[in-house]
């Protein structure tokens, strides 16, 4: 699943290429692409047609279009999703599922996904951040201005669970999934599964500070591509799975102290740390 990097780098895109132009028109060619629009396709593209792109927003690891009617896109990438700016006439892509033309007759917009996991829909605006409602309970992420680290701590304290299972609460502290996790508490020296409640302030801190050194490291080098299903709008891959520490490094040498990385299973996934530099917290 992509996470904040990935998701900031394809805003930026989007921002760049879509906001300030009118829709003329919406083409759904999968309805498993807006299974989550419950009126369905032709409400979709009806209510889209003259519709003006304001901006290109994220909060975490989601994405939406803001419309001009208080409206928004709102998309979810899933596994595979891509949002591609291609050139009008371009071919069209083996999983296209949605194309959006614009009035200007300038290059197109489209929502490609192979394994169609992802999807669009439309929301609404609400409250005083006009949020997309589905998504207005998630957490602000560490790389918004507005975070706020020390009430993060304390949220991640008083949940009494796992630390990494904190971490990855959306609404808790947006934006980290399971790769900036590890690489997170890895900076941090903190084993995925100590208990919340016995994290320090200054351990939580530390925690977040390198969970937002991470993604700013990674969104410099365009995010994180294991394969080829993780592209910006132009259909570039990133390149930071060169720079990761720990994620998928088992039984390579710890960067840090040369002792082997560890895998272990989590929540039907993987945690990556270093059993000498991130200690496992002894039970009572």
């Amino acid at each position: 699943m992509p996470e904040l990097p990935e998701v900031e780098v394809v805003r930026a895109g989007l921002q760049a290429h879509v906001a300030g132009r009118v829709i003329a028109r919406v083409d759904v060619l999968h309805p498993r692409a807006i299974r989550r629009h419950e009126l369905g396709p032709e409400d979709f593209t009806g209510r889209l047609a003259g519709a003006r792109v304001e901006a290109a927003r994220r909060r975490g690891k989601y994405l939406w279009l803001e419309l001009s009617d208080k409206e928004a896109i709102l998309a979810h990438l899933g596994m595979s999703g891509q949002m591609l700016v291609q050139p009008e006439g371009t071919p069209d892509e083996k999983h296209l599922r949605v194309r959006v033309r614009f009035d200007d007759g300038g290059p197109e917009l489209r929502f490609v996904d192979q394994r169609t996991f992802g999807g669009l829909a439309l929301a609404d605006l609400a409250g005083p951040e006009l949020l997309p409602a589905p998504i207005a309970h998630i957490g602000r992420d560490p790389m918004d201005p507005a975070f706020d680290p020390r009430q993060a701590v304390r949220a991640l304290r008083s949940r009494r669970t796992e630390v990494k299972r904190a971490l990855l609460d959306q609404t808790l502290v947006s934006g980290v999934g399971n790769i900036y996790a590890d690489e997170a508490l890895w900076r941090a020296r903190l084993h995925w599964s100590r208990p919340t409640e016995k994290l320090t302030n200054a351990q939580g801190s530390k925690l977040l500070e390198a969970a937002t050194e991470v993604m700013a490291e990674a969104l410099n080098a365009g995010g994180t591509s294991f394969d080829a299903l993780y592209v910006n709008v132009n259909g570039q891959s990133g390149y930071f799975e060169r720079s990761l520490n720990v994620y998928g490094k088992a039984d390579q040498p710890c960067p840090r102290c040369g002792t082997p990385i560890r895998r272990e299973p989590f929540m039907n996934r993987s945690s990556y740390f270093c059993p000498r530099c991130q200690v496992r917290p002894r039970r009572n």
